[in-house]
């Protein structure tokens, strides 16, 4: 199964937090599944941090890539492809992360790791 982690699941993978499901931790944890973490997610998690909003994360914004990559995932790109399908959506729905990540997953045929209901009005495969 391919796999994108939206940034909650991932930060929640990292902090080894409870919230993050058992069923989305063992898929996650199994190696053959293949991992991706979208750069929208290093973005989402630098804008809160140093907005404030997410004051534990200095380790996640300093050292993105090393964790993703000690974690064995596949950092995954944003493509003028992803961009255009992000912006094309029909959707209410107004937050760019929650949009670029939705595109990201159709695109890539990769089921997202989400436990955020908004997250239904996009056509990608969610998971939890």
């Amino acid at each position: 199964m391919k796999l994108l982690l939206d940034t909650h699941a991932l930060l929640w993978w990292f902090f080894d937090d409870p919230r993050l499901s058992v069923r989305a931790r063992t898929a996650i944890a199994d190696t053959a599944n293949e991992v991706l973490v979208s750069a929208a997610s290093a973005w989402e998690i630098a804008v809160k941090f140093h907005l404030g909003k997410l004051p534990e994360c200095s380790e996640a914004v300093e050292r993105f890539e090393e964790l993703v990559a000690t974690d064995g995932f596949t950092p995954l790109a944003i493509t003028a492809r992803h961009a255009l399908r992000a912006g094309a959506y029909p959707t209410a729905h107004r937050d760019p992360f929650d949009r670029m990540l939705a595109a990201q997953s159709e695109l890539e045929a990769a089921t997202l790791v989400t436990l955020d209901p908004a997250l239904a009005a996009f056509p990608c495969a969610r998971f939890w």
